[in-house]
């Protein structure tokens, strides 16, 4: 499961416009709030190549989604 989710986090990271990368990074926390509840975030970031740093971001989008709806 975690694996998967590095995959997903990496590719919301590359696909991410100029600029929009911490965006896509609390998207990616909101929509995957709760299959990432017991993840160790730091890890998934080091699995997903993208600095530690991104965890408290993530962090951020898993706090959001109980608050926000997507729209695609």
């Amino acid at each position: 499961m975690a694996h998967d989710l590095a995959g997903l986090l990496r590719v919301a990271r590359e696909q991410a416009p100029d600029g929009d990368v911490m965006l896509r990074v609390h998207l990616f926390g909101i929509e995957h709030a709760d299959a990432l509840e017991q993840v160790d975030l730091k890890q998934l970031a080091r699995s997903a190549g993208v600095p530690e740093s991104f965890a408290t971001e993530i962090r951020k989008g898993m706090r959001l989604a109980a608050y926000v709806t997507l729209r695609r």
